[in-house]
């Protein structure tokens, strides 16, 4: 009987060939974890949908299989799909540390989910046993405290997934990433590494946390009026530097957007946001607070269409309207696909008589994934065997592996990923190394309102085609005993053309109804047929319309018996 090798599955549900939604399937024999379950904010083309999630079909067929969630930060890519998922799988274990249990917590309490919920908190100093796997933690640096990296022991190997990082000596937290840690995993050998790739292109170093305090120490001493700043929710360690640097300059803080407000009342529960008594005003009393004594931190620094800052630069929020002498601040990076979201609220912003302050124009905020030197030390003190990039678009990762193979891994035992494979991991026998072995089926599923997987690229596509051209209702009537047409059919037009000023346009349009509708009727005993008279209805007008306007309306033919 032939020698069994362990071999170790990585399934990227997310997060590969793209920003956002990250989700890693590690499964070895019977036993399977999750890494993470992250949303992505929906592109331009995804007409009304809220957010995008993974599609976990490959867990869901094996999820009495699944030991448990390991996340390793509470940024929304990494946790904003759990309330989704969750009932799916069955509500198996989620392990976090402190912060990230309690971001996640107040995630599924939105979504009235927290009571069945299995939440467990680590250290991340914790082991844990989960089947076969023994699953370790590792601190790491990033724009938000409690992130961790994952060592999980197999038996084929130690697989690492370094999570979202960078190496910052000055963190705001205190805590520095555990190097110790790092440098002993590559000395007892790495099996294989997943690695983020999010700024392989950029050369050097990531700069500190620390120095966007001195930016905001400078902006605070010069603005003459209120100062509102828009960052993400989960960004503690941001808003602990505006609080800081309000608290310097004689401001009261103000959190304007549910999320802020649920997020920040957590996070100063917990210990991880620290502010002397007084400091904080409710959003209500905002008008009651001088301009030059206000700071108000607030949602929407990504253009979201329900955040508080799109709502404020539209004139549109109930409770913060712009004022001559704000000055705005966006504390954030676009994510790729945001950008003319971003810049639409800048826009208004200004025309409002707000002065603006972006990255690209000032030094209102620094990433918090690693640059190329920082992902050259994470590979130089784990020494993997094997490697395969994560979290980037297709060509961060290509770079990822291709500085890979420069800090000496062998080319043929780096892996370049897409969601969907399965890349399969042998330490040893006749089929060692690390291949692409197939591919499951893995895509996007859409939120929509309460909708989760409803919305698909069919949908999609009518949504666009209604935005691009509109559509024209196109309405019969028949006598049930003659068969004929009983008066003029109704023409009704919404987002095609104005109907008061395209008459001639429509009245045509009635008589190639009348057209079809004699077609329709030259067929044998096909008198009750309307499927094919509706279709000839909206094959005739189409072609029509596109002739005398080169436009494809939606084209809606209803035939009514009387």
């Amino acid at each position: 009987m032939a020698q069994k090798h362990p071999c170790v599955r990585l399934i990227p549900l997310g997060g590969l060939g793209e920003i956002g939604k990250n989700a890693m399937v590690l499964e070895y024999e019977d036993d399977l974890i999750l890494i993470d379950a992250g949303l992505m904010f929906p592109e331009d083309d995804m007409l009304g949908v809220d957010a995008v999630i993974p599609d976990i079909s490959y867990l869901r067929e094996r999820r009495e299989r699944l030991r448990a969630v390991v996340i390793t930060h509470g940024h929304e890519d990494h946790i904003g799909a759990l309330p989704y998922l969750l009932p799916d799988l069955g509500f198996p274990p989620v392990y976090a540390t402190r912060l990230t249990h309690g971001l996640v917590s107040v995630k599924l309490r939105e979504h009235r989910q927290l009571d069945r919920a299995d939440l467990r908190v680590v250290d991340p100093t914790d082991k844990l046993r989960l089947g076969r796997l023994r699953v370790e933690f590792f601190r790491v640096n990033h724009s938000i405290p409690d992130s961790v990296g994952v060592a999980v022991r197999t038996p084929a190997g130690i697989v690492v997934h370094t999570g979202d990082y960078k190496f910052d000596h000055t963190p705001v937290d205190g805590h520095p990433a555990d190097l110790g840690t790092l440098a002993k995993l590559g000395e007892e050998g790495v099996l294989v590494l997943l690695g983020d790739s999010t700024r392989v292109e950029s050369p050097g170093y990531t700069p500190s946390e620390r120095v966007i305090g001195d930016t905001f120490d400078a902006i605070f001493a010069r603005a003459p009026g209120r100062i509102l700043v828009a960052t993400f929710a989960s960004l503690i360690s941001r808003v602990q530097q505006v609080v800081d640097a309000a608290q310097r300059h004689n401001r009261k803080v103000a959190l304007v957007g549910r999320s802020m407000v649920n997020n920040i009342q957590m996070a100063r529960e917990l210990g991880y946001l620290t502010a002397p008594e007084g400091v904080f005003v409710r959003a209500e009393d905002i008008a009651r607070v001088p301009a030059r004594q206000l700071v108000i931190i607030c949602t929407g620094s990504q253009g979201e269409p329900t955040s508080a800052l799109t709502k404020i630069a539209g004139g549109d929020h109930r409770l913060v309207q712009i004022q001559r002498g704000d000055t705005v601040i966006l504390s954030s990076t676009p994510v790729p696909g945001n950008e003319q979201a971003v810049y639409r609220n800048i826009d208004n912003l200004y025309r409002q008589g707000a002065e603006v302050l972006y990255q690209g124009q000032a030094h209102v905020h620094v990433s918090g994934h690693g640059s190329q030197e920082e992902l050259k030390l994470m590979l130089a003190l784990l020494r993997p065997k094997y490697f395969v990039p994560v979290h980037g678009e297709y060509r961060m990762l290509a770079q990822h592996a291709r500085l890979a193979v420069q800090m000496g891994i062998p080319a043929d035992q780096v892996v370049v990923a897409e969601d969907g494979d399965i890349v399969e991991v042998r330490p040893e026998g006749p089929s060692a190394g690390i291949r692409v072995a197939e591919h499951v089926p893995c895509g996007n599923v859409f939120v929509d309102g309460l909708g989760v997987g409803d919305v698909g690229q069919i949908v999609l596509r009518d949504r666009r085609q209604l935005a691009n051209d509109g559509f024209l209702v196109a309405v019969l009537t028949v006598d049930r005993e003659t068969g004929e047409p009983v008066g003029a059919p109704d023409i009704i037009s919404r987002g095609f053309v104005y109907e008061r000023d395209s008459a001639d346009l429509l009245e045509a349009a009635r008589t190639h109804v009348l057209t079809a509708f004699a077609a329709h009727s030259r067929r044998q005993n096909t008198s009750a047929d309307w499927g094919y008279l509706k279709n000839k209805i909206r094959d005739t007008l189409g072609e029509f319309l596109y002739e005398r306007l080169k436009r494809r309306p939606m084209i809606l033919p209803v035939v009514m018996e009387v």
